[in-house]
């Protein structure tokens, strides 16, 4: 019998970034859905629940705060990886109030994006 890998969902609005995220994660073993819009992840979460979701903040449409919104409303369980490339004192005041398990700037480094993803699964 084998184990399936947590699944990690990937929301980013960069091309280059989930590409790369995708790369990292699954090489740690994971397995690694991505979604370039909130909303497309969205759409799909209600399908089957990822692992924990690494979310950019900054997306056009809908941003990373609506999303973070709306998953804690309707799937609060699911643990939340922020990660940026526009870090504000409000920024991340914001993201953690509103239940992320870390925020990450970016270029985010392989190895703190992993440990957070780790940690984020554990809680």
């Amino acid at each position: 019998m084998s184990i399936k890998p947590p699944l990690i969902a990937v929301v980013d609005d960069d091309p280059f970034v989930l590409k790369a995220l995708e790369r990292l994660i699954g090489s740690a073993g994971l397995s690694v859905e991505s979604f370039a819009s909130g909303a497309e992840f969205l759409l799909s979460v209600d399908d089957h629940e990822p692992d924990c979701v690494v979310l950019d903040l900054h997306m056009p449409d809908m941003s990373g705060f609506e999303v973070q919104s709306r998953l804690a409303r309707a799937h609060a369980r699911v643990p939340i990886v922020v990660i940026t490339g526009h870090d504000t004192p409000e920024s991340r005041s914001r993201s953690l109030d509103g239940g992320a398990k870390s925020y990450l700037c970016k270029p985010v480094d392989d190895e703190a994006l992993l440990n957070a993803i780790d940690a984020a699964m554990v809680d």
